[in-house]
């Protein structure tokens, strides 16, 4: 090899010994960034006219490799919505308020904005709408996800569907006498109601209760509802335990609501045959007969949302209203590639998919080899601080290795230019 090519051995180690400087460089400075995978140089020897017999060396070249799929440590976020990918995949973000323009990231810093859309530095997350119970309103496809705005269900209440009742009718009553108390409920749009219960002993161990139609709590003049359901029948054993209903079970409905409200459909529970749980019957010591019931119903009353949450089983994004409820608004999709490490990285920690990539397939989060979406957490920096030290380190001895090379290369030309003259 003559000293020329000796010299343009050096430049190429220069140039390649540079490059992964630069990376070592980039990787440090990217060590407290949530989401970034680690760069590194991948050497390869150049050879030229291998066919000759004598040793011709090209030098070396360097290609920049990252890491997509390496997993970073998960660290606890205090604001509820932030994200992070426990395994393989992408959060799928739009750089733009129309939905296209897809991107991929696993930096999950996410925040709502002041229009109340999830979004990490200009990018915004996407994601499938679902119903109340977290099930997928439309298909599972790329052309099915939407901007994920938090605000799409700004309030929300909930009807009474459940009642248990609890409380105990006099035994010592006699046939025919009545007592009342009240049953509260809610309608479809969050209205409290009031029905009264009218207890009548009918037997002995046998009563039976009628619900009056309900009038509005905020009102006790107005009629709320029309009772369409029928009395129901309540025998007791012996040993003052519930012995059976009619119907079984008893149900109330309602319909024709003056506040707009969709018909109502309540399963009543009285307890459990054979126990006092519920509905009883002992003997009262009271010196007015009376019945007091206590009635745990399951609607509420309409309410604001409060925060947004992520379930970490399966990237369900909950709302969380000030009355209690929380109700699933959207599911997060998780995206994986055939080689996600041929993704092209941008800049903002996002990644563009290219040919060698292979089109993104979603899925939903924990299923199909996708990662699970783990709630009020984020993904750490892939960098090794000691490793990116110890990497510098050799960098710089094998670009001062090659240094001297063209500086010895240089001392040789001038050796031979004094030996000519």
């Amino acid at each position: 090899m003559s000293l020329l090519g000796a010299i343009d051995s050096a430049v190429t180690a220069l140039n390649a010994q540079s490059q992964v400087l630069s990376m070592v460089s980039d990787n440090l400075a990217n060590s407290s960034t949530y989401g970034y995978k680690t760069t590194y140089g991948s050497f390869d020897s150049m050879l030229v006219d291998p066919t000759d017999t004598s040793y011709n060396s090209g030098g070396v070249t360097v290609a920049t490799r990252t890491n997509v799929t390496a997993q970073g440590i998960l660290a606890a976020s205090d604001t509820s919505s932030n994200m992070a990918i426990n395994g393989d995949g992408f959060f799928v973000v739009s750089d733009g308020t129309t939905g296209s323009d897809l991107e991929y990231t696993r930096d999950g810093q996410f925040t709502v904005d002041k229009n109340g859309y999830l979004e990490n530095d200009g990018v915004y997350l996407m994601g499938w709408k679902t119903d109340a119970q977290g099930n997928i309103s439309g298909g599972t496809t790329t052309n099915d996800l939407s901007l994920i705005d938090t605000g799409v269900l700004a309030t929300a209440a909930k009807p009474t569907t459940t009642a248990s009742l609890v409380g105990n009718l006099p035994a010592n009553a006699t046939v025919g006498q009545s007592f009342t108390s009240t049953f509260n409920l809610y309608d479809s749009l969050g209205n409290a109601a009031n029905s009264t219960v009218t207890w009548t002993k009918t037997g002995d161990n046998t009563w039976t209760a009628s619900f009056a139609n309900p009038t509005l709590a905020s009102n006790a003049a107005t009629t709320a509802a029309t009772v369409t359901s029928g009395t129901v029948t309540v025998t007791f054993n012996s040993d003052g335990t519930l012995a059976s209903t009619s119907p079984s079970p008893p149900s109330l409905t309602l319909t024709g609501w003056t506040t707009g409200a969709a018909n109502s459909s309540i399963a009543l529970n009285l307890g459990t045959t054979g126990a006092a749980s519920g509905l009883s019957q002992y003997a009262s010591t009271d010196s007015t007969l009376g019945v007091s019931l206590t009635v745990n119903q399951d609607g509420v009353a309409a309410g604001s949302l409060a925060s947004i949450y992520v379930d970490s089983t399966d990237g369900t994004l909950y709302g969380k209203y000030d009355n209690g409820q929380s109700i699933a608004l959207y599911k997060i999709p998780v995206a994986t590639f055939m080689d996600p490490d041929a993704l092209t990285a941008l800049s903002g920690g996002t990644y563009a998919l290219t040919d060698a990539s292979g089109t993104a397939t979603l899925h939903v989060a924990g299923t199909g080899g996708a990662g699970a979406v783990e709630g009020g957490e984020l993904e750490e920096s892939t960098t090794d601080t000691n490793h990116e030290f110890s990497t510098m380190m050799a960098s710089q001895q094998a670009y001062s290795a090659a240094a001297q090379v063209i500086t010895t290369a240089k001392s040789m030309f001038d050796t031979l230019i004094t030996a000519v003259r």
